[in-house]
């Protein structure tokens, strides 16, 4: 299956929010992570405070394949879905302004996580086993998740997946904190790694790009 993201991937006059320097190039902020640890909902209110717009990789994908991501498992298999996600981030979202919530086995092929460094700042949203298991409770609709015994299923990938995320980049605990108190967290790092983003990538950026040129 082949996906047409392009006119996603074009920037929108309204892509960058009220109170944002239009002319500063903002590198995009990917939040990873495992299923449960908040990655839509502190992407959302990071949003709101940052002008970014918000986007779901899973959401993304499931609009332009025209399918939910259970039938893409269902009905093309795992390797689809997860060439379908490289091809979102390789080019099916504008370069910056973005905040893009992850799917959770997004950074688990290999070389996507060194693709997600070369876009943006990233993120890893942690959560203790036992406050995800709380959290998907009966998400049946998760097509990895989709077992007789769930409880097992989620500690065996959390188990499996746990060591890429601690590779992935700054680590923010979401366990039991008041969700302005992440966000602002997110947000803090956000400034000091895309300040550091920006000296390391700034010479393979298209000159319009590039902070104060014109877009």
């Amino acid at each position: 299956m082949e996906a047409d993201f392009s006119a996603l991937a074009r920037p929108r006059p309204d892509a960058i929010g009220p109170g944002v320097v239009m002319s500063a190039f903002q590198p995009n902020l990917y939040l990873v992570g495992f299923m449960g640890t908040g990655k839509t909902t502190i992407g959302r209110a990071l949003g709101q405070r940052m002008g970014f717009r918000v986007i779901d990789s899973d959401h993304e994908i499931e609009r332009v394949a025209g399918k939910l991501v259970t039938e893409i498992f269902a009905q093309e298999g795992e390797p689809v879905f997860r060439h379908l996600e490289r091809n979102f981030i390789e080019s099916g979202h504008p370069a910056s302004g973005q905040i893009v919530a992850c799917g959770g086995g997004l950074v688990v092929p290999e070389g996507m996580l060194e693709l997600l460094h070369q876009k943006g700042v990233v993120i890893c949203l942690h959560a203790s086993i036992e406050t995800i298991l709380k959290r998907t409770q009966g998400q049946r609709h998760r097509p990895l998740l989709n077992v007789e015994d769930l409880d097992a299923r989620v500690r065996a990938l959390y188990a499996a997946r746990e060591p890429i995320y601690r590779r992935a980049g700054s680590m923010i605990l979401t366990d039991a904190r008041p969700l302005g108190d992440i966000v602002t967290h997110v947000m803090r790092t956000y400034r000091r790694e895309a300040a550091e983003w920006i000296r390391q990538f700034r010479p393979a950026l298209p000159s319009g790009n590039k902070p104060g040129g014109r877009g």
